[in-house]
Order: structure tokens, then sequence, then C-alpha cells
């Protein structure tokens, strides 16, 4: 099995939903409006499940993984607003052609397990909750419900940034990706190793982007802390927007088995590791693998 960990797709039930809203998030046409930011036109194509789901086959791939794009901020909202709109995505996401398969999402505004169990039932592959959410003992212990879910079901985690802050809308049109996102990325790492884990024993996650180089920082951690950098094996890093040199960095620190491939299309192209072919083949099929079933379990595509 071939897979990509981390891709978006807005199914079509997600993109009526989303034109039917008065208020952001919402689209209009294909012009998407967030609350403190410039409208973003969106390219058709990049959400036609079609088009995605060839996409993915001529990249390869056995497997694809689609989320929720977590900075939209669905998660957060309240009441009906956010169902609808999980409810929407849930729906189409479940329904796109192979090899596209979904991650869950889950509302935060309030917490529902059996939600997220009936989502998983469906036939959701794990969760992705965005890094906000995660960034500090206080949001692991408020999400705990869900990770419990997961960990009964032997299903695995997938964090992803978040929203940003609407000061950081006010800078470069790039600022959100390149600061926001690896700080939300880099809090959530080590929200993990101080907290996560100790909670979580059995929950396998993995941190997108290589959680925001996170790992590298670990021997400023030991001179503050007196710890030193360790390998958690169920828990993985993908290497989405990332190349060879920050890529080769994480394995000199984790080890390539750790490490899992993600594109993030249509919002960036696969990376290419050049790393040589065994660490291909650890990247795009043995560790998905690990990272997305037990041991004694196969995944289809």
């Amino acid at each position: 099995m071939i897979a990509d960990v981390h891709q978006h797709v807005w199914p079509p039930t997600l993109v009526e939903a989303l034109r039917e809203r008065r208020r952001p998030p919402r689209l209009r046409g294909w012009t998407l409006e967030l609350a403190g930011e410039p409208d973003f036109p969106i390219e058709p194509a990049d959400h036609d499940p079609e088009r995605r789901a060839a996409l993915a086959r001529a990249d390869g791939l056995d497997l694809a993984l689609v989320s929720l794009s977590a900075p939209l901020g669905i998660e957060r909202l309240p009441g009906a607003a956010g169902a609808e709109l999980l409810a929407a995505y849930h729906e189409g996401a479940l329904a796109l052609p192979p090899p596209l398969r979904p991650w869950a999402a889950a509302a935060l505004h309030e917490i529902d397990p059996g939600a997220l169990a009936t989502e998983l039932d469906r036939g959701c592959v794990g969760l992705q909750l965005p890094a906000t959410a995660l960034a500090d003992p206080g949001g692991f212990a408020r999400v705990a419900p869900l990770l419990e879910v997961l960990e009964r079901d032997d299903r695995p985690l997938f964090v992803h940034p978040g929203p940003v802050a609407p000061a950081a809308r006010r800078g470069p049109s790039w600022w959100p990706a390149i600061v926001d996102y690896v700080q939300q990325m880099h809090a959530a790492w080590y929200a993990f190793r101080a907290v996560g884990r100790r909670a979580h024993p059995r929950l396998r996650v993995c941190f997108a982007m290589l959680a925001g180089l996170a790992p590298l920082h670990g021997e400023r951690f030991h001179a503050r802390t007196g710890e030193r950098s360790v390998v958690d094996p169920a828990a993985f890093l993908e290497i989405s927007s990332y190349g060879t040199r920050a890529i080769d960095a994480v394995v000199r620190v984790l080890g390539i088995d750790v490490l899992v491939n993600g594109s993030d299309r249509p919002y960036a192209a696969p990376p290419a590791p050049g790393l040589g072919d065994a660490a291909a083949f650890a990247l795009r099929s043995a560790n998905p693998i690990r990272l997305l079933q037990p041991e004694s379990e196969e995944v289809s595509p």
C-alpha cells in the first residue's frame, strides 16, 4: 500500500453548505470568505472528487487521506451552525471515490465522543484535530473524551494547523503558513510530550508538517530540562511542504521509522525527499501502514 496521509478535498455537500451560509466561513461562488481575512479565490478543479481521485492514482497512491481544512474554524462553530457543516463534510467525504478516504472531524464547542464513534463506524480512518485545540495541557484535558474513543477503537489522531489569530491576518499573505502554523504545531508537539502521551499511552498520533520542526529543538529542550529527546514509535510526523534538508534533519533526530508521506494537496505538491529508495519505501508504505492500522490488520484502499 502506497499512501498519502494529508490531502484536502471539499466534497460537494460541504461546498453547498458553505455557500448557504450568510457569514464566514462561507463560499460566495468559488470565493472563500473568512472572518478578518481577504477574500480567497478557490480553484474549482482542486475540489472535484473524480479529478482528485485520478490525480491520486497518477501519483501512484493506493490510499489518499483527506481531512477538513481546520484553518476554516468549522470545528469551533457553536450549535447548529457547526453541526450542519460537520455533517455536510462527513456525508460527502465518506462518498469520495477511491483511493480517497476521510479523516473524521469533531466539534470542539461541545465535545461529543459519541458523534466521533459514529463517524469512525461509518468509515473514517481516524480523527483530525486542529493543533490549536492541543496547544497546552488544558487542551489535551478538554479533548480527552475524543482521544479515549480513538484509543478504544485503535484509530489514529492527525494533528493539523488550525485557525490563526486575527493579528496574523494583517501581515503578508504567507505569514500564517510560515509563522502561525509552525508555532501551532511546535506547541502541540511539546504539549503531547508533556502530558498527552502519559494520558493516552495507546494513542497513535501523526503531526502534520514535521510538527513545525519541533523535534529539532531537542538540544534546547535538554539544556532547559535535563531530558533528552526520545523516539516514540507511535508518534509520527508527516513531511508536507518540506524538502530533503529538513526531512534529513528530523531523521537524524528521530530516525526514519516515524516519518510518513503527506502532500497537503491541493495547497502543495508532493515532496521529493531525495533520501533513496529505502527511505521512500518507509515514508510511502511501511510507516503509513504502522500509523493507520493495528499490526494484525490491513487497510483496504
